[in-house]
């Protein structure tokens, strides 16, 4: 006997057995117990979330020989049928390869007469939107005046392709997304019904590999057997998967947290080495920082992971603000990936720039402005002020973390009674958050010993920021620098002699 993959094995046969449902299947109980048929219903969402099998499923209910109920009999030869695919008064037309207004009409045309076999003749059209308009206008004629004998089931992954004279003339109900708690519990069942080892986190990457779809769960859960000769284990899986293992990103937040940039190259390489997408890296590092910002305020969000307590320990490291800060650089490297030399860099980079953006600590050079602002008297505080001499404010300004970044990489609009207008290019305009611009707004306040208003909006810069300056001065430093080496006698003669060259990118400035 061939062997039927799990996917049409384990397709739900009625509504009992449908999962995840339970809005969608509460109504069509009660409507075909009440006996309140509609001739056209709408069955939308994402794939594999079981469109086309409550389709089937309402077919059965229909013209199951027992008569019209919620609870088909299965045995009888119309629901024997149906499951077979072979039962003459269930038509189903994929609308993706039937597109045309003739193919339609003749379609429609049969349903003028009685059903051969069954109660109703049911029309299941699937991916129902990628009809023509000429199409749907000759579908609306019989939506319109349906004979007694016909119920159309239509289903659609996007409703909002679908004319708005054919979505009022159907009862639409809306399929939701697999929680992967769901899709695990239902692999569970199915797994020991089969009787196949697995381990459970296996069945947790599945589930998130899934991204809410019951049938890509089941299509994986078969590979995955395959792969793992007869056995479902999370290495095998993962492997299966190109998943990344969490204990990656949880050295390389605690390079981070430890200011190690070395160690956050290293694991950078790492995964690099093993092939790793970079891509789903950042998703994770994403989903894992949101995980430990919500560790910081509700007990227990971290226990479905692997080594929460090492996770919680690194959440009470870092700062609330922090984690904020890392998320959106991560969402953002993961929007930027695509126009990076390669993933690996823009990966790197990402990582760099979280380093870059870590809260400053006693010592760290970045803070030396804040040692300035204790010297800086009323007056000078006032000239700043009054001046618009929005860097050299910021350089006096007593701020740290994200809120500095903020002042930083902001360019002075407009300053007028009290109200401060900045501008933060669109690369930084995470730093527009309002957390950050009120931290900013309380610094001021305090520097200036009046309240202030600060607005912040994203938009065009002119390099007028304190950190495009800064970036000026460094890189005229290093020209000069440059200059200086490529005039010197010795190096001439290195470059005489052995053909050399001076690679000015390999130049760095001496830490002072």
């Amino acid at each position: 006997m061939s062997y039927q993959v799990l996917a049409r094995k384990w397709r739900p046969r009625d509504f009992g057995n449908l999962v995840g449902q339970e809005h969608v299947v509460r109504a069509l109980r009660h409507a075909l117990e009440q006996k309140r048929l509609h001739h056209a219903y709408l069955f939308t969402g994402t794939r594999g979330v079981g469109k086309t099998t409550l389709a089937r499923i309402l077919a059965k209910c229909l013209n199951c020989e027992t008569g019209i109920t919620p609870q088909p009999c299965g045995k009888c030869s119309a629901c024997v049928e149906i499951d077979g695919g072979r039962f003459v008064d269930l038509l189903e037309v994929d609308a993706a390869t039937n597109t045309k207004v003739d193919e339609m009409r003749q379609l429609l045309e049969t349903a003028q007469y009685a059903p051969t076999r069954g109660r109703f003749k049911v029309y299941v059209i699937d991916e129902v939107h990628m009809l023509s308009s000429s199409a749907f206008n000759a579908m609306l004629k019989t939506l319109e005046e349906p004979p007694e004998h016909m119920k159309f089931i239509l289903a659609t992954t996007d409703p909002q392709k679908i004319p708005v004279t054919v979505l009022s003339r159907c009862l639409q109900f809306n399929l939701k997304q697999m929680p992967p708690a769901a899709i695990v519990a239902h692999l569970e069942r199915i797994l020991g019904d089969e009787k196949v080892e697995f381990e459970k986190e296996a069945l947790s990457l599945i589930a998130r590999a899934a991204a809410g779809s019951m049938r890509d769960a089941l299509s994986l859960l078969d590979q995955a057997i395959a792969h793992g000769g007869g056995r479902v284990a999370a290495g095998a899986v993962g492997e299966m998967l190109g998943a990344i293992d969490q204990s990656y990103l949880v050295r390389l937040l605690e390079c981070v947290a430890g200011d190690d940039a070395s160690g956050a190259v290293a694991i950078a390489g790492e995964m690099q080495s093993r092939s790793l997408s970079f891509d789903a890296a950042l998703a994770d590092l994403a989903s894992l920082l949101l995980r430990m910002a919500l560790a910081q305020s509700i007990a227990g969000a971290l226990d479905e992971l692997a080594e929460p307590e090492r996770l919680a320990a690194l959440a009470g490291k870092l700062d609330a603000e922090s984690l904020q800060l890392y998320y959106q650089i991560a969402l953002q490297g993961r929007e930027d990936l695509p126009l990076a030399p390669d993933e690996h860099a823009g990966f790197l980079m990402t990582v760099l720039r979280m380093l870059a953006f870590r809260p400053e600590r006693p010592g760290n050079d970045i803070a030396a402005p804040a040692a300035q602002t204790a010297k800086a008297t009323p007056v000078a505080k006032a000239k700043a002020a009054a001046s618009g001499d929005w860097p050299q404010l910021v350089r006096d300004l007593a701020v740290t973390g994200a809120a500095r970044e903020l002042a930083r990489n902001a360019e002075l609009k407009r300053q007028e009674n009290g109200v401060y207008d900045l501008v933060v290019p669109k690369a930084k305009a995470y730093l527009a958050d309002r957390a950050y611009v009120d931290k900013l707004k309380a610094a001021l306040d305090q520097h200036l010993g009046a309240a202030v208003r600060v607005n912040v909006s994203v938009g065009e810069v002119a390099g007028a920021s304190a950190a495009a300056l800064e970036a000026t001065e460094r890189e005229a430093r290093r020209a000069e620098a440059l200059k200086s080496v490529q005039g010197d006698g010795f190096v001439k003669d290195l470059v005489n002699i052995f053909e050399a060259k001076v690679v000015d990118s390999s130049m760095r400035e001496r830490e002072k």
